[in-house]
């Protein structure tokens, strides 16, 4: 059976010495950054190498690995910048692996712009949850008494929330807070909302083609060194987005059941009839999770770009380092 991608330290979580997965890169390169997912490193022109592991964090933790997952979100995420390049400029420039993205180097906004269209969530910064705990007024916005889990509403609405580091947990903010705290400047402010709606319109016109609801999703931006704003991180994938089947949400909402989801909130809701909301050691959880993870994050790049997924051949780390040694990263 194929092994843990090589130069993997150890294990890290529960699912690290999983069969088939990455869980670190390790490359011969300067400016290491490692955050939940991906890792990256400096390359000249004010260029960044991100790579991104089979890692899988719900609830600020690395909580499973899960096969393939890395790959699907590098080619997602980069057809998707094909399908919104008329409405803002990513940070991508090329593929040089289906796990790597070149990418320009950008200051990230220290605020994830989230859109939701449904009431729903098991984190502590999701509508649902707080809304369920008798909130009313949430994120600035004022939700009516009578709403159910799952619900959707009448129009997205934008979320902001901060970027916690790692270890920490990310905290609500209102569009107000976002200016009046000088985290970003009240006209980046309005451009960054706009973007944020439209990318999100398009979101949902494309997945409701491939029989999907875009129920919400997190994008990041950042200035680039000359003083334009950038789409960053990834758009519109499993990680960063619910999308549910189309074709049963209305029955299962009626019997209050969650949605078919191609995401990964089956995961924390998993880890959440365990007691895990973040805090304390991790709970293992049964193989078959991992493997029904990865199902659904293969499925969504396949219903949503209509080519079917092939997952490439051999360790990350290794193609990555032949990759190096061809020139083709530089």
């Amino acid at each position: 059976m194929p092994a843990v991608d090589p130069g993997m330290p150890g294990p890290i979580g529960p699912a690290s010495v999983d069969d088939g997965v990455c869980t670190d890169i390790d490359l011969p390169l300067p400016g290491r950054r490692e955050g939940k997912v991906r890792i990256s490193y400096a390359l000249p022109g004010n260029r960044l190498l991100m790579c991104a592991t089979d890692r899988l964090s719900a609830f600020d933790r690395f909580v499973l690995a899960v096969a393939d997952k890395g790959q699907v979100l590098t080619e997602l995420s980069a057809w998707w910048c094909a399908q919104t390049a008329d409405i803002t400029v990513s940070h991508l420039r090329s593929l040089p692996d289906p796990n790597a993205m070149i990418v320009e180097a950008a200051t990230p906004l220290p605020v994830e712009v989230v859109v939701r269209q449904a009431l729903t969530g098991s984190t502590a910064t999701a509508l649902w949850t707080q809304y369920a705990a008798g909130n009313r007024v949430l994120y600035g916005h004022r939700l009516p008494e009578g709403l159910v889990k799952n619900a959707l509403l009448p129009a997205p609405l934008i979320t902001p929330t901060t970027k916690a580091a790692a270890g920490d947990h990310d905290r609500p903010l209102t569009a107000t807070e976002v200016v009046r705290q000088g985290l970003v400047p009240a006209a980046a402010w309005e451009q960054v909302s706009a973007t944020a709606l439209a990318l999100f319109s398009r979101g949902q016109r494309i997945a409701a083609a491939a029989g999907l609801l875009l129920a919400d999703t997190k994008y990041e931006f950042g200035w680039h060194h000359e003083g334009h704003l950038l789409l960053i991180d990834e758009i519109h994938t499993p990680d960063s987005s619910r999308f549910w089947e189309a074709s049963t949400y209305e029955q299962r909402l009626a019997a209050g059941a969650e949605p078919e989801s191609l995401d990964k909130e089956p995961v924390r809701l998993a880890l959440a009839a365990r007691g895990f909301t973040g805090a304390g050691p991790i709970p293992l959880l049964e193989p078959a999770v991992a493997e029904q993870t990865s199902d659904r994050y293969r499925s969504a790049f396949t219903r949503l770009t209509g080519r079917t997924f092939r997952a490439a051949p051999g360790p990350v780390s290794g193609r990555l380092r032949a990759a190096l040694a061809r020139g083709e990263i530089a």
